[in-house]
């Protein structure tokens, strides 16, 4: 009891501390940084069609920020219609930006949640929308300024270098039409000190707009971070910062030189205690989090032996996962024999080479982030486009994935397969080389409502076809009998005149001599697209593949993803509108071409794709014959899996495209 009552005590004393330091740093609060409208709608606004085009924009905008850093774009008509702008610092590499962009678009929703105007700013990047159309338009309203709360030892000579600097970069970013309205630079400001700035605008104001912006956040930050060490100005057409450290090379603050005194009389006259405080409260707090630690050791040892005996059943169900079908004692050393043995021919490429073709993996060179690593365009010596994905060293099935995926693709040829061209081993670089599909992946044009407008109803049932035949072709007519396990969009590429060649095989698996399942204790993929045998269950087998092909499909002829709207699936909002002879409200507007009779007929062989039942599934032989024949008469569709959702409305227009698709998962135990 007096143990307890200790612990008690000390956690509560802790608390204590905690929250006097969260009280103290409510000024200086790491990002992001909201700006919302001042407007109050009531919370019809969440189900309204404005919402709707508002997370459409912004699942738009967070998947060009994997290959751009600045991207504007509107979404809806009339009285629906959103407009969204993100713009990433220059400095930040493309997976950075994207990973920025998705946590602002996720932030700007639920802190500015009924809002039609908002804009965030995340330590890297900027997101923006409004229900009126500011693209192109300057505005310096409402500049928010965010500092260090430590003043310099001389404000006056300090601020004096500070705006000199940002002036001499801001007339750089403006009117040097190569810098691309971005600029930094490095200023000595007393021996062995220098100041760093870096000023950016977004690339839909003209050099005028830049120079007028850039010199307003200048005098904003002149005025409202005076003589600070370090500040920056979040502005919704620009922005400025400045260190004493140089960030924009990922140097951070402990790189400051210690010979820069920050003076003891800081701004208000409060920050000289403020920091006594915190010194005294971190000493504090490190005496009390000492006292803990040491009466939790004391608790947790008295259960030793109970905890060793769970210790067990952890360690011998970790071990029972890791070795999961195709990851056996030898079977990737058997896969590195092969690529030893691959070496020798006419697929390998040194590394040398790829190098060159991708400029030393440039940036400007990077088409986008795969499931193991980003993709770069890269030109060979022969003048061929080539896509070059480079494996993540950080990917936990690198390597079995990567030599899965050579030694598969090297043998199989399919005008509707990707074409590998060759691959590098050399030391910690794996590299895949494969033909350049100048439209992308799936992905990229189905769901963005500008781009999908060039898929018309030929376009897309050639799109169907395509996949289906090199499906077939993996399931059933090449020598190997394969099971593809992530079909999805984003794993389908189109080539310049849109046809659909299916990539990633990564996940593939290979059935030998008559069987025609198997069973797993890793399960990867992506959800929305796996079959409910699979996910729950860890089996799968070529009925698998169709079901991802049905979920494909419907995405395909309604333009809309699978996962992530409201409460339910498109898969199930289909099932819903498809017994209650709706289903041609599915159809997408931008279709002016498709006829309602083949568009029910598509929908009716996508829901026999995604029956819960694997037994009750087509296969894709079926399938080829389905899409082809009119005349076939079609059974009757059974429930699909996960088909239960709730609809608030049962004849509600589907406008809504989500992005929970994009969810890739690598390992999932099966219950």
């Amino acid at each position: 009891m007096e143990h307890s009552t200790s612990f008690r005590q000390t956690l509560h004393l802790l608390l204590f501390c905690s929250l006097l330091f969260c009280l103290h740093d409510l000024a200086l609060a790491d990002p992001p940084y909201p700006l919302c409208s001042n407007n109050t709608d009531n919370n019809t606004l969440l189900n309204s069609s404005f919402q709707n085009s508002l997370q459409n924009l912004l699942d738009s905008l967070t998947s060009n920020a994997s290959v751009s850093k600045y991207y504007n774009l509107s979404y809806g008509n009339e009285t629906d219609k959103v407009y969204g702008q993100f713009m990433c610092l220059d400095y930040v590499k493309a997976d950075e930006c994207h990973g920025c962009i998705s946590v602002a678009s996720q932030a700007i929703m639920n802190l500015c949640a009924n809002k039609t105007e908002a804009v965030v700013w995340e330590e890297v990047c900027q997101l923006r929308y409004s229900n009126v159309n500011f693209i192109g338009r300057l505005n310096v309203e409402d500049n928010l300024g965010k500092d260090n709360v430590i003043n310099m030892s001389e404000p006056v000579k300090f601020q004096a270098v500070v705006e000199n600097k940002l002036r001499n970069l801001t007339t750089t970013a403006a009117f040097n039409s190569s810098a691309n309205m971005y600029a930094t630079g490095d200023e000595p400001y007393t021996v062995g000190n220098t100041l760093y700035a870096l000023v950016q605008c977004t690339l839909d104001l003209s050099p005028d707009e830049c120079n007028e912006c850039l010199e307003a956040a200048i005098k904003d930050v002149s005025s409202q971070c005076y003589g600070s060490r370090g500040a920056r100005l979040l502005s919704r057409s620009c922005y400025l910062r400045y260190e004493l450290y140089a960030f924009y090379e990922g140097a951070n603050e402990s790189s400051v030189s210690p010979q820069i005194q920050p003076t003891s009389t800081t701004r208000g006259g409060g920050n000289g205690k403020k920091i006594w405080l915190i010194v005294v409260l971190t000493i504090g707090s490190a005496f009390l989090l000492v006292v803990l630690m040491a009466l939790i050791v004391y608790r947790c040892a008295t259960k030793k032996g109970t905890r060793k005996g769970k210790d067990e059943i952890v360690r011998n169900h970790v071990q029972q996962h890791n070795n999961g079908d195709h990851e056996k004692p030898g079977f990737q050393d058997r896969y590195f024999e092969g690529l030893d043995e691959l070496k020798a021919n006419d697929s390998y490429i040194d590394l040398a080479t790829i190098h060159s073709a991708t400029n030393n993996f440039s940036d400007s060179n990077m088409l986008g982030q795969g499931g193991f690593g980003p993709v770069y365009k890269g030109v060979l010596a022969d003048g061929k486009e080539v896509a070059v994905k480079r494996l993540s060293s950080f990917s936990e099935q690198g390597a079995l994935e990567f030599t899965n995926e050579v030694l598969l693709i090297l043998k199989l040829q399919h005008k509707n397969l990707v074409r590998l061209l060759g691959f590098c081993v050399d030391q910690q670089e794996k590299l895949l080389v494969y033909e350049f599909m100048p439209n992308s992946s799936l992905d990229v044009v189905l769901f963005d409502q500008k781009k999908r407008a060039q898929l018309d109803w030929s376009k897309r049932l050639n799109i169907i076809n395509g996949i289906a035949r090199g499906i077939l072709y993996l399931h059933e007519d090449s020598r190997l009998r394969i099971i593809h396990r992530d079909l999805k969009a984003s794993n389908v590429l189109l080539d310049f005149d849109m046809n659909p060649k299916i990539s990633d095989f990564g996940m593939a698996r290979i059935f030998a001599g008559a069987d025609s399942e198997a069973n797993t204790a890793r399960i990867v993929g992506t959800y929305g697209y796996m079959a409910p045998e699979y996910a729950m269950e860890g089996l799968y087998s070529v009925k698998s593949d169709v079901f991802s092909f049905g979920v494909l499909l419907l995405e395909i002829i309604t333009g809309k993803r699978n996962a992530g709207f409201h409460q339910s699936t498109l898969v199930a909002y289909a099932w819903h509108l498809w017994n209650e002879g709706n289903a041609l409200e599915l159809m997408d507007p931008l279709l002016i071409d498709g006829l309602p009779e083949e568009f029910l007929r598509f929908i009716h062989i996508g829901l026999l794709c995604v029956q819960e039942d694997a037994f009750d599934r087509p296969t894709m032989s079926s399938v080829m014959v389905m899409l082809k024949g009119e005349t076939v008469t079609l059974s009757q569709p059974q429930q699909p899996a996960f088909s239960v959702g709730r609809f608030a409305e049962h004849h509600q227009r589907f406008t809504q495209s989500c992005s929970a698709n994009g969810l890739s998962i690598s390992s999932v135990a099966p219950r």
